[in-house]
Order: C-alpha cells, then sequence, then structure tokens
C-alpha cells in the first residue's frame, strides 16, 4: 500500500482553540476513511511547515482525493509519495 506525506501549512486557517483543532482532524480522518485512505500519523513541528501528515491508500486517485480534503479545510500543503529506505535497493537492482 503506497504511503505519504503531507507537509501542512495552516496558511490563513483560523484556529481559535484546541477542540476545534481536535474537531477538525476528526472530520478529516473520516473523510480519509470515505476515500480509501488510512491516517497512519500526525505531528506538529517546529519551522517552515506546520504539520506532517503520514497517510497509505490503494491508489494515486485516494491520494489525490485526500490532498484535496487537506486544502479544503484550510490546510495548504505538498503531498508526496514515500518510500521505505529498506526497499530502495530493489529499485537500484532493477534498474
Amino acid at each position: 500500500m503506497p504511503t505519504y506525506a503531507t507537509l501542512v501549512d495552516l496558511a490563513d486557517r483560523d484556529i481559535q482553540n484546541v477542540q476545534e483543532f481536535a474537531s477538525i482532524w476528526g472530520e478529516i480522518r473520516t473523510e480519509f476513511e470515505e476515500h480509501g485512505a488510512r491516517l497512519r500519523d500526525s505531528y506538529a513541528t517546529l519551522g517552515e511547515h506546520d504539520f506532517l501528515i503520514v497517510f497509505e491508500t490503494d491508489d494515486n486517485e485516494a491520494a489525490f482525493k485526500s490532498a484535496v480534503t487537506l486544502h479544503r479545510h484550510g490546510l495548504e500543503g505538498e503531498t508526496m509519495e514515500m518510500v521505505n529506505t529498506d526497499d530502495i535497493s530493489q529499485f537500484v537492482d532493477e534498474v
């Protein structure tokens, strides 16, 4: 199952309190599941980006729908497919 990471910036999203933020994550998790994605981890980060979200999907279409879900909730981000470093050697052997 492909794994994706999204580096998220809150952009213009105005979060009033922790409870509101928790409800947003609940909505996002539900919508991800509707798209066939599974939210694996989410982290608040220090630095250029505000959050890192890691999720798995069955295909690129589900990943695209999940990225759009984040955007719709005011979370601007860059979504990238990830490859486990343990798996890189098999790609090198194939080239």
